[in-house]
Parts: C-alpha cells; sequence; structure tokens
C-alpha cells in the first residue's frame, strides 16, 4: 500500500519552494516580458495559523550548509541521527519514533486493518487527515460535537467508543477553537479509551501553552499505553515552507509502519530533516515564540472584548470568535481592507478564526475588524 506522508499534500514537501535567488540562472522568470502583469493588493494572510515570527536563526545555517549536497538524496544516517535527537527530546527509545507528516499515512495503515467498517472518532468541526485518508481504504467517520465551552467533549467522544473503533484522533489544543482540554481529566480519559482502542492525539499546537510538557500526552505513551503524539514544525518552530514532523508511537505500531516505508530518509528529504533539528535544539527560541504569541493573543482578546464578540479561551497561535454575522461576509470584507482571514468552519458559520501575526499585522487586522463588524 502507498502511503501519504504529508500534513496537506504530498506537493508540499517537495521542498521547491527555494526563493528565485537560489535556482540556476537557466531556470529564472524571463528578464523582459511584452506586458506588465499588474501587481495584486498587498494582503495580509492570516488564515493558515503560520508562524509569523519566522524559524530559529539556526535554521538558516543549517540549510545553507546543506546546499553542496542538494544534488543527495537524504541516507538513512541523518535520519536516524534526526531521530535519536526527537528521541533524546522526548524521553523515549528510538523506536518509537516516526519521522514525518504521516497522519495521513496513520488514517491509511488503521483503517487497512480488519476490513472496512472501521470507526474513526473524532471532534467536529476538526482537522481531518486521519478521517479523511482511512474513508479511502473503508474507514467510517463517526463526527463527536464540541462541548458548550468548544472544547473536545470527552464524556461524549468516549461514549462513542464500540467495537467498530479504529481509532480516536484527537486535537489538542483544538483546531479551530484553540481550546486546550484541562489536563487531569484530559489524561484520565486517554488511560480509559486507549485501552479499547488506538488515540491519536495531535499537538500540533500545544508548545504554544506554558504547561507544554506536564499536558503533552507522550508520558501515556512512554508507559505503554496505546496512545499516539503527533507533532509537526509547521507552528510554532515555523517551518510550515518545509514541512516536516514525527509522531511518538507504540512500539510494535511503530515498527508496522516503518515496514510499510513510512518515515524513510529519502521522503522527508534533506533540507526538511536538518531545518527540524536545528529548530529543535534551540529551546529558547520556542520559548521566545511562545511569550510573544501569548502577549498578542492579550490584545486580540481585548480588542474582541471591546467589540462585544465572544470568544473562546484560545491557547494557541490564532483567536475564535463570535462575528454576529456569517464568517463569509466578515472575510469578504476584511480581504476588501487587505486582510485574510481564511474560510468558515461549520457549524459554527457565525465564528471566524484569525491567526496571530506580527504586532503591526495584528494591528492592521484589527482595525479591518472594527471596521468590517460596524
Amino acid at each position: 500500500m502507498s502511503l501519504p506522508l504529508s500534513r496537506r499534500s504530498l506537493l508540499k514537501g517537495t521542498g521547491l519552494a527555494l526563493t528565485a535567488g537560489l535556482l540556476p540562472e537557466a531556470w529564472a522568470a524571463p528578464a523582459k516580458l511584452e506586458e506588465k502583469v499588474p501587481e495584486e493588493k498587498e494582503i495580509i494572510h492570516l488564515n493558515l495559523n503560520e508562524n509569523a515570527w519566522g524559524p530559529s536563526p539556526k535554521v538558516g545555517p543549517a540549510i545553507e550548509r546543506e546546499f553542496s549536497r542538494l544534488s543527495r538524496y537524504a541516507n538513512d544516517k541523518l535520519a536516524e541521527t534526526f531521530a535519536e535527537q526527537v528521541a533524546a527530546y522526548e524521553r523515549v527509545p528510538v523506536e518509537q519514533v516516526v519521522l514525518g507528516e504521516i497522519l495521513g499515512a496513520l488514517g491509511l495503515w488503521l483503517g487497512s486493518q480488519g476490513g472496512p467498517g472501521g470507526e474513526f472518532i473524532y471532534s467536529t468541526p476538526g482537522y481531518l487527515a486521519v478521517v479523511n485518508a482511512a474513508s479511502h481504504v473503508g474507514g467510517v467517520g463517526a463526527p463527536v460535537p464540541l462541548n458548550d465551552r468548544y472544547e473536545n467533549d470527552l464524556p461524549a467522544l468516549e461514549a462513542r467508543v464500540n467495537a467498530k473503533t479504529r481509532a480516536l484522533y484527537l486535537i489538542n489544543p483544538h483546531n479551530p477553537t484553540g481550546t486546550v482540554s484541562d489536563a487531569g481529566a484530559f489524561r484520565q480519559f486517554l488511560e480509559r479509551t486507549s485501552q479499547r482502542a488506538p488515540v491519536i492525539v495531535d499537538e500540533a499546537y500545544l508548545e504554544f501553552t506554558n504547561d507544554f510538557e506536564s499536558r503533552s500526552a507522550v508520558s501515556l505513551t512512554r508507559e505503554g499505553a496505546n496512545v499516539l503524539v503527533f507533532r509537526t514544525f509547521d507552528k510554532i518552530h515555523g517551518l510550515a515552507g518545509i514541512p516536516i514532523g514525527y509522531t511518538i508511537a507504540p512500539k510494535k505500531l511503530a515498527a508496522d509502519l516503518k515496514a510499510q516505508g513510512v518515515g524513510d530518509a529519502e521522503s522527508l528529504g534533506r533540507l526538511n530533516i536538518v531545518a527540524a533539528s536545528a529548530a529543535l535544539s534551540d529551546t529558547a527560541q520556542v520559548a521566545h515564540i511562545r511569550s510573544t504569541v501569548a502577549t498578542e493573543r492579550q490584545k486580540w482578546n481585548a480588542v474582541l472584548d471591546e467589540l462585544n464578540l465572544p470568544h473562546t479561551q484560545s491557547a494557541t497561535n490564532f483567536v475564535f470568535f463570535h462575528a454576529k454575522r456569517p464568517q463569509n461576509e466578515l472575510a469578504a470584507a476584511m480581504r476588501e481592507r487587505g486582510i485574510d482571514i481564511g474560510r468558515t468552519f461549520p457549524p459554527y458559520t457565525d465564528w471566524a478564526r484569525i491567526t496571530i501575526g506580527l504586532p503591526e499585522e495584528n494591528r492592521a487586522a484589527q482595525a479591518a475588524l472594527r471596521a468590517s463588524i460596524r
């Protein structure tokens, strides 16, 4: 079975997003054009939860050192060294580390076990990489609405587990609401449900919380629970342009995935590996981004309160609020003012998600919001 390794698509992980200045001259755009193409109005993109501050200053030199090796595939030694670094960071045996943006691969693998009809329980709305992939091999999505605090509804999720359950997939903090589950309740939930089915916890945004380590479900994976924890370097590490992540998984499942070719060095990309390695080593940069985003998030919450727009208690690098009008109308009004806030998240069609950008981007977005709401 061919397993997709990208969080969004295979094209995203090709590493082709090098700047024009790094490309051979023969590949550059023609120096002269017969007609000048009109420039699009500059847009501030606050729609994909990207890290506006960028990656660690260690990342650029690490990538530059690899330029002379771009004709070579990433090799096993390079990937093994990175996997060992991840294992040391997470305090798990390296055998439990599966490299790559593997949520799609997880969905395909788990969905193919035991024949079609296996159910994948998830919170809705949410990010559906695992569920969508499983549907291609007969998996069936089992959505559970969020609770009245816009959090993962842990009792309702647990009640949905049955003999057909192939896996649970939860995002904590949740996307698009930004809410983080109570640490104690979430741990107890995982302890119980993981005895009945594998639980995949997507912690893409957990590093934005101050108590990240104590909240992480990796502690249960270390203890042998049937819990998988996914992390990405796209968010707080600022590597969305050369995406890579990893999953901490039970040893047998990790071995099964690797036997299918998931996380092989060649598919990961040389630049992606060295960039992620450099980013992971810079804990000071992560702490700086966490603190800076928290400061900007407080400012956003103050503006939402000023405008009487109910909002969630986001613990992430985005805010989620009730717009008091259809989100698509607000998005159109914001775009006219130079701000892209992205799409609707049904059934919350009157709610909007806005990524926290640089201070000047946030000020511009807040001004546009004031003008669009009033």
